[in-house]
């Protein structure tokens, strides 16, 4: 393999090498937090206790619900940006997107291009293809995800704490999914320049970073010509952002299935968004076992500092949205693996040998 390649299998130093730095990432992260609560606060595991206890179940089976219903819109679209290269029922790429993030669930991050694996896998076709429309799929995820919450923070209720903070970052959200819709726009039908470009540019620093940059350009560039027509682009951007609501959802249904605190029994709607990028940042050192304490401790942070909810309510609470938006896909991630035949570990490297090919 050679030491351009950006996807490093998992018993290369370069992978390990990775591996261990973001644990060590999510390690320093959980100790500042640690540090920077533990003079303030004492934590009461009893009373953590009782808020799990008073738990609204129907909030968390809506919630779950809801998460199994965004698997189904991830296959839908996943389906229509294919359609160009091969047509495929949504039903057959589903336990694709069930089991990738079961992966995610239990692995962490590092395992996110199982999906294009399997659906390659599944479908019979290239991996580099998948890739491609992996590539304009987390695209859309984050354009959606930006329109939403720009949207949210924008029109942000003036009685929320600090208004005009939140109202400030809507605004230059959108400038910023604005500037990278055009920026889009422009690898979409430049991408061989910028491509050249980046490399020329980043190739003196390293190597390896600009043969990384190039071809994840050209991946990109490649994702954007799979959407044909405007109907496909709107038809995914609307799947998009139907999804992102879902997610959404989600935590405003965790957070009010907490009847017992005030904070969150009267939790809104801009609350919710503003907790949902808070989740998103947290998510990018989502490791094995370890990302689970990370992510509930990032929400929890942000439940007291923003809203101030109860330590011991806002871990509760933490735990539960990690339940419904992430851990609870993992049974049925782990029985359709089964039933498919695909062992875990075989599903969770297969990305980094297909790349290293």
């Amino acid at each position: 393999m050679s030491a351009a390649n950006p996807h490093p299998s998992q018993n290369s130093p370069q992978y390990r090498s990775h591996t261990a730095t973001l644990t060590l990432l999510a390690l320093l992260l959980l100790f500042v937090l640690l540090w920077i609560f533990r003079a303030h606060l004492r934590f009461d595991w009893p009373t953590l206790g009782r808020q799990l206890r008073h738990v609204s179940l129907l909030y968390v089976c809506i919630a779950v619900a809801i998460t199994y219903f965004g698997f189904w819109l991830r296959a839908v679209r996943w389906a229509v940006l294919l359609t160009p290269m091969r047509k495929v029922p949504a039903r057959d790429l589903l336990s694709a997107q069930v089991i990738g993030f079961a992966l995610i669930a239990l692995l962490g991050r590092l395992t996110d291009l199982a999906r294009p694996w399997l659906i390659a896998r599944r479908t019979d076709t290239a991996f580099a293809t998948q890739l491609a429309v992996y590539s304009i799929e987390r695209s859309f995820d984050l354009g959606a995800a930006a329109i939403l919450f720009s949207l949210a923070l924008l029109f942000a209720p003036r009685n929320m704490p600090h208004h005009e903070a939140f109202a400030r970052a809507g605004i230059v959200s959108l400038a910023v999914t604005l500037a990278l819709a055009l920026f889009a726009l422009l690898l979409r039908f430049a991408g061989d320049r910028v491509s050249a470009g980046a490399s020329r540019l980043l190739r003196p620093l390293s190597p390896t970073l600009a043969a990384s940059a190039t071809e994840r350009i050209l991946d990109f560039r490649e994702g954007m010509r799979s959407i044909s027509s405007l109907r496909e682009f709107l038809t995914a951007l609307a799947l998009s952002l139907l999804m992102w609501i879902g997610i959404a959802t989600v935590y405003f249904c965790s957070a009010r299935a907490f009847p017992m605190v005030p904070q969150l029994a009267a939790f809104s709607v801009s609350a919710t968004m503003l907790l949902l990028a808070t989740a998103m940042g947290g998510s990018m050192l989502q490791l094995p076992v370890l990302g689970w304490f990370t992510q509930i401790a990032v929400l929890a942070a942000a439940l007291r500092v923003f809203f101030a909810v109860p330590l011991e309510p806002a871990t509760a609470c933490s735990a539960v949205m990690l339940f419904t938006t992430t851990l609870c896909v993992a049974p049925t991630g782990i029985i359709l693996a089964r039933i498919e035949g695909i062992p875990l570990r075989d599903a969770a490297r297969g990305s980094s040998a297909a790349t290293s090919r």
